[in-house]
C-alpha cells in the first residue's frame, strides 16, 4: 500500500521542481507519474528531440527518494505530427475528422500514427528504460476517452474488411452468419463492406456489432505494440495503463492481459453527475459520490489485475469536467482512499499536484492550489499516508465467495439491440452489484473465461450471448447461480438462438423464452413471491418451464416470474430494488453465507484480517463489529464521511 501523485514538471518553472519533490517525499508520497501529455516539449518539431528538461526532471524527482512512472506520450500527438499526417485524427459517425486542439485526437487504426508512436515510444524506452528511478511505465492516457475508440476513417474501413476476413474466412460465411439475404444486403466481396454508418435507417445489427469487436480489438493491438517495446527496453519494470471509471466502449480483458497490473482513474463527483443515476441520488450523494461506484471499479480492475490493481488518478476535490462540479465533504478524500486499499489497491495516486492556473484543466482541484499552498484534499492526503503505517499486512488480499460476472460485449449488443431505450448494460450491472454490497459481501467483477471454483455466489447480469461451455462450468462450481433476464437471448451472430432463450442454458435450466415484453419507464408489472410483493419493470421474458423447473415466483398475469433448477435461478424481469436484494439474500443464505444488511450509507470490505467500514451518511454509525474486536483506525462510532477498521 503506497501514495503517488501525477505531476507536470513541464508546468512549472524548473526553480519549482526540488522544492515539489522535497514536500511529496515529507507528505509520504512514494510514486510520481510524469510524461503522458509531454510529446510537444520532448519533440517540438519533426525529429528535434529535447530530452534534457526530462532528464532533470527524473533525476530531481528520482534524487528526492520518488520512484519515477514514466507515461508514452501517445495521447496528444503533436500539431507538426498531424499536419504530416492528417490521417491520424479519428474519423467520427458524421464523416467529419475530428480536429486538434484538445487531446485523443488519433485513429488506433492509423497505419501513420501506429508508426509514429512505435517510433516515440522506442525513443522514450531507448533512453529511460533503464534508469534507475523509472520503475512502471504507463502506456498512453484513457484508451478511448472522449468517445474515440471507434473511427471510420478509410484505414479503419480498410483494416476491418482483413479482420472480417480473418474472422470468416469466406464472404458466404459472413452472409450466412448476418443473415444479410434481409433486405437484399448480401455482399459478393470483403472490399464491397464499408462502415455501418450512413445507412437510411439502422444498419445491419450484426456488421454494428462486429465493427464494435473490431474497433476494440484494435485498442489492445495498439496497446501490445507499446508493452512490447517497453518490456524489451525496460525489463523489470512495471507495465500499466489507466483505465476509466465505467467506460465500457472496448474490452479492457485483453488490453489489461499485457499489462502487470490494471490501473484506473477515480472521480466519483464527476461519475454521479455525468452516469444515469436519478436526480434523487445525485441529490443524495451530491458531495459524497454513490456508495458504490468506486467499488464497483475497485473490484472490476482488481478481477483483470495480475498485481495488485492501482487508482492512478483520485479526485482530490472538485473537478472541471461534468455539468456541476462541488466539491467534496471534508474527510471524502481521505474515504475514498482508504476504500481503495480496502478493495485490494497496491497504490492511490491523487491527481494532481498542484491545480494549474491554465489550459482546458485550470478549475480542476490538486493536492496544492495554483499558489502552491496546501489544499484540503493534501491534508487528506497527508493524514492517510500517516494512518498506513498502522496497517501490518499491507500484502493482504481480498477473498470472497460471491462473484459477478461482467461482459463487456453485452453493453455493445444491447446498444445495437436495445428493444427498450432504457435497458442499459452499465446500470443494471450496477443495481446487481449494489444489491450485493448494500449485504455486506465483498464481490469479485470476474469475466465469463474464469475460473468459478470455490464461489458460494455467483451472479450473471444480462448476458445476451452465453459461451456454449458457460452453463455447464458454472453449475460445476456448485456455487448458487442467478441469471438476469435476457440471458441466452443471442448467438454470437447476433440472431435467437433455434431453442430460443436462454439458449444453451436450457439444457441445465429447462425453460423457453417464447415472448418479450419491453415496458415504458411509467409501466411496471406486479411480482409475486410467497407472501413478498414486489415490481417489476423494463423489461420481462415470457417463459415456459420443463423438465422439473420450479416456479419460484410469479408475475400478476400468471406468467413466471422467478425460476429455478437445482442451484440455477432465472429472474425473468428487472425487479424493483428491495425485491431483487431479498430475493438475493435467500439465494446467499441457501450457499451458506452470513448476510448483514447495511443502510443505504454504510459500506463493509474485508481485506486480509483487517474489515475497513465506511460511513457515507450524514450521521454516525456504529460499526457492526464482533465483542472483542481491535480497532486499528477510528472507533466503534463512525462519523460522517469517516472510516473504522478493525481486526478481530
Amino acid at each position: 500500500m503506497r501514495l503517488g501523485v501525477c505531476y507536470y514538471p513541464e508546468h512549472w518553472p524548473e526553480s519549482m521542481w526540488e522544492d515539489d519533490a522535497r514536500r511529496m517525499k515529507a507528505m509520504g508520497i512514494a510514486q510520481v507519474r510524469i510524461g503522458e501529455f509531454a510529446w510537444s516539449r520532448i519533440e517540438p518539431e519533426a525529429g528535434q528531440l529535447q530530452w534534457d528538461w526530462l532528464d532533470r526532471a527524473i533525476d530531481v524527482l528520482g534524487a528526492a527518494g520518488l520512484e519515477v512512472v514514466m507515461s508514452t506520450p501517445t495521447a496528444t500527438p503533436p500539431k507538426w505530427l498531424i499536419d504530416l499526417h492528417p490521417d491520424i485524427l479519428p474519423v467520427g459517425a458524421d464523416g467529419r475528422a475530428r480536429a486538434f486542439g484538445s487531446r485523443r485526437h488519433y485513429d488506433f487504426s492509423s497505419n501513420a500514427y501506429f508508426e509514429a508512436s512505435h517510433r516515440i515510444v522506442t525513443l522514450l524506452a531507448e533512453r529511460y528504460g533503464n534508469h534507475p528511478a523509472v520503475t512502471a511505465w504507463q502506456t498512453d492516457n484513457e484508451y478511448g476517452c472522449h468517445q474515440t475508440v471507434v473511427s471510420y476513417s478509410p484505414d479503419a474501413v480498410a483494416r476491418f474488411r482483413d479482420w472480417l476476413r480473418a474472422r470468416y474466412t469466406t464472404i458466404a460465411a459472413l452472409n450466412t452468419a448476418w443473415g444479410t439475404v434481409f433486405w437484399s444486403m448480401e455482399y459478393t466481396s470483403f472490399e464491397q463492406i464499408d462502415a455501418p454508418i450512413g445507412t437510411v435507417t439502422e444498419a445491419h445489427p450484426a456488421h454494428r456489432m462486429d465493427y464494435r469487436r473490431f474497433a476494440s480489438g484494435e485498442v489492445a493491438r495498439y496497446n501490445r505494440m507499446q508493452v512490447e517495446i517497453l518490456r524489451r527496453h525496460a525489463p523489470g519494470r512495471v507495465m500499466v495503463h489507466n483505465f476509466m471509471q465505467n467506460f465500457f466502449e472496448f474490452d479492457h480483458y485483453p488490453v489489461a492481459a499485457d499489462l502487470d497490473a490494471a490501473t484506473w482513474d477515480s472521480y466519483p463527483l464527476g461519475a454521479l453527475e455525468e452516469f444515469w443515476f436519478s436526480p434523487e441520488l445525485k441529490s443524495r450523494w451530491l458531495r459524497t459520490g454513490h456508495p458504490d461506484f468506486a467499488s464497483f471499479n475497485h473490484d472490476l480492475y482488481r478481477g483483470m489485475s495480475k498485481q495488485p490493481f492501482w487508482v492512478m488518478e483520485q479526485q482530490p476535490g472538485p473537478v472541471n469536467w461534468a455539468k456541476w462540479n462541488p466539491a467534496p465533504l471534508p474527510g471524502m478524500v481521505r474515504l475514498w482512499s482508504w476504500e481503495a486499499f480496502s478493495h485490494g489497491a497496491g497504490c492511490v495516486s491523487y491527481f494532481r499536484w498542484r491545480q494549474c492556473p491554465f489550459g482546458q484543466e485550470q478549475l480542476h482541484a490538486g493536492l496544492n492550489t495554483p499558489d502552491n499552498l496546501l489544499d484540503i484534499g493534501g491534508a487528506e492526503a497527508m493524514q492517510v499516508s500517516q494512518e498506513l503505517q498502522l496497517i501490518a499486512d499491507q500484502n493482504a488480499k481480498v477473498s470472497t465467495k460471491v462473484a459477478l460476472v461482467f461482459d463487456y460485449e453485452a453493453k455493445w449488443l444491447f446498444e445495437v439491440h436495445p428493444q427498450a431505450q432504457d435497458f442499459q448494460y452499465g446500470p443494471l450491472v450496477f443495481e446487481y452489484y449494489s444489491a450485493l454490497r448494500s449485504l455486506g459481501f465483498d464481490v469479485d467483477v470476474i469475466p465469463t473465461s474464469s475460473n468459478f471454483d470455490g464461489y458460494s455466489l455467483i451472479v450473471v447480469p444480462p448476458l445476451p450471448v452465453l459461451p456454449d461451455d458457460l452453463p455447464q462450468r458454472l453449475q460445476d462450481s456448485g456455487a448458487q447461480v442467478v441469471f438476469a433476464p435476457r440471458s441466452g437471448s443471442k448467438t454470437v451472430d447476433l440472431c435467437i438462438p433455434a431453442n430460443l432463450g436462454p439458449g444453451p442454458l436450457a439444457q441445465q435450466l429447462p425453460m423457453r423464452v417464447w415472448r418479450v415484453d419491453a415496458m415504458r419507464p411509467t409501466t411496471q408489472v406486479a411480482v409475486q413471491w410467497g407472501s413478498q410483493q414486489g415490481e417489476a419493470r423494463i423489461w420481462r421474458d415470457l417463459i415456459e418451464v420443463a423438465g422439473g423447473t420450479e416456479v419460484v415466483a410469479t408475475f400478476d398475469d400468471g406468467h413466471p416470474a422467478i425460476v429455478r433448477h437445482q442451484r440455477l435461478h432465472y429472474l425473468a424481469a428487472i425487479f424493483d430494488e428491495p425485491l431483487l436484494r431479498d430475493y438475493l439474500a435467500t439465494v446467499a443464505h441457501e450457499a451458506g453465507l452470513p448476510v448483514a444488511r447495511l443502510d443505504d450509507g454504510t459500506r463493509i470490505s474485508r481485506r486480509g484480517e483487517l474489515t475497513y467500514v465506511f460511513n457515507y451518511g450524514d450521521a454516525p454509525i456504529d460499526a457492526p463489529h464482533p465483542a472483542g474486536a481491535t480497532f486499528v483506525i477510528g472507533a466503534a462510532q463512525v462519523p460522517p464521511q469517516g472510516v473504522s477498521v478493525f481486526q478481530v
